[in-house]
């Protein structure tokens, strides 16, 4: 069963009239309802429904502001009622106004969702309530709103990261290629001359100069092959876990200390260049870390796409360093990687003691923008 009636007074800031829909069984709770309702100085449009059948009939029949609801009907109660308002794509709030519940079925309601509760011996305060339910909804959806509006700026931020990070990536690819075919090869050229110039000359004179000519020529091969390396490593070609053995037996070379790698890549042709790019640039970073504030520590890397993610994790047993200290400071070149890894769905963790070393691990989840598109991530 359900009845309207409209009792205008003045209009409220919250629309005009409010839409009420009344959940009560009994004729004269739903007019003590109405009477206090019709004292108060709002606007309202009361709606009332007797049972369930007559509550989901008045939801398909149109949109209410607020429901208010007794908690004990034939057949249902107040929290059956909420859950089938739940349902809803616009969930209006809601305010049960009943006898004496109890305690803990009134905390319960709240918990669940309900806005209000309100003593049927109370009723003189209902508008009040009434009128705050609204502000509550009304805040909370603006609140909603702001957060939506957040995420959608984040992905869009995130989106643009990306494609700014893989278009710098191919810029850094074209200037290796660049570099490697043009400078590249006229010093490679320049160092069989010069080579040749030795080889043929007897001037002491001349042999001096040709001798610093192939120094400085080797000095260059060795520059242009590192901004190459630094650019756009070629070894990255071959594969993550080549490239990761290229970088450890370098450090190991470099420091003189042993570096134990631990390499389980299940499918590592799946991952795409945005991934496996940094990936070997948190090694890359974490071994120069080491080379430069603990070149005496032993390092082990322990790499895994097991399960939905990419893990990669640096440690060594150097002297470590206070967390705050990296918290203060923008450098080891981290704060970068942290945000490399953020704009493609991961996140950097970087853990030390001072005297027990530290940790750094890279975690990539294995996305679809994460994942060569003609490569099963399973095979």
């Amino acid at each position: 069963m359900k009845r309207m009636i409209a009792l205008k007074h003045e209009s409220n800031p919250l629309g005009n009239p409010v839409k009420v829909l009344h959940l009560e069984d009994s004729d004269a709770d739903h007019l003590l309802v109405k009477r206090a309702l019709a004292g108060s100085q709002l606007h309202f449009s009361i709606a009332r429904a007797d049972d369930k059948q007559s509550l989901l009939a008045s939801l398909m029949g149109q949109e209410f502001d607020i429901v208010l609801m007794d908690y004990r009907l034939p057949g249902f109660t107040a929290m059956d009622a909420w859950a089938e308002l739940s349902k809803l794509s616009a969930t209006p709030p809601c305010v049960i106004v009943s006898g004496a519940i109890g305690e803990a079925a009134a905390v319960a309601a709240i918990q669940s969702g309900i806005t209000d509760y309100l003593h049927k011996d109370n009723l003189k305060e209902l508008a009040r309530v009434i009128l705050r339910a609204l502000k509550l909804h009304q805040s909370e959806k603006e609140r909603q709103r702001t957060a939506d509006a957040l995420q959608e700026s984040e992905l869009r931020i995130s989106e643009l990261a990306r494609h700014l990070q893989s278009s710098l990536e191919q810029e850094r690819a074209a200037i290796s290629r660049e570099i490697h075919d043009e400078i590249g090869g006229a010093l490679a050229a320049m160092k069989l001359d010069v080579a040749w110039m030795k080889r043929h000359s007897e001037s002491p004179e001349i042999l001096e100069r040709v001798s610093a000519m192939q120094q400085m020529v080797g000095q260059a091969l060795t520059a242009t092959q590192r901004i190459m390396q630094n650019t756009r490593p070629a070894i990255l070609d071959q594969g993550l876990a080549a490239s990761v053995q290229w970088l450890t037996e370098a450090h190991s070379k470099r420091v003189g200390r042993r570096v134990l790698l631990n390499c389980r890549l299940e499918n590592e042709t799946a991952l795409n260049d945005g991934a496996r790019l940094t990936a070997y640039r948190v090694v890359q970073e974490s071994l120069t870390n080491i080379s430069k504030y603990a070149p005496e520590a032993d390092v082990l890397i322990d790499i895994a796409d097991g399960g939905d993610g990419l893990t990669v994790e640096v440690s060594d047993n150097g002297p470590g360093f206070e967390m705050t200290r990296l918290k203060k400071t923008a450098g080891f070149g981290l704060k970068g990687l942290s945000e490399r890894a953020k704009n493609i769905g991961g996140w950097l963790d970087v853990s030390s003691t001072p005297g027990r070393g530290t940790s750094i691990t890279l975690t990539l989840p294995l996305q679809h923008h994460l994942i060569n598109p003609t490569t099963p991530k399973n095979p």
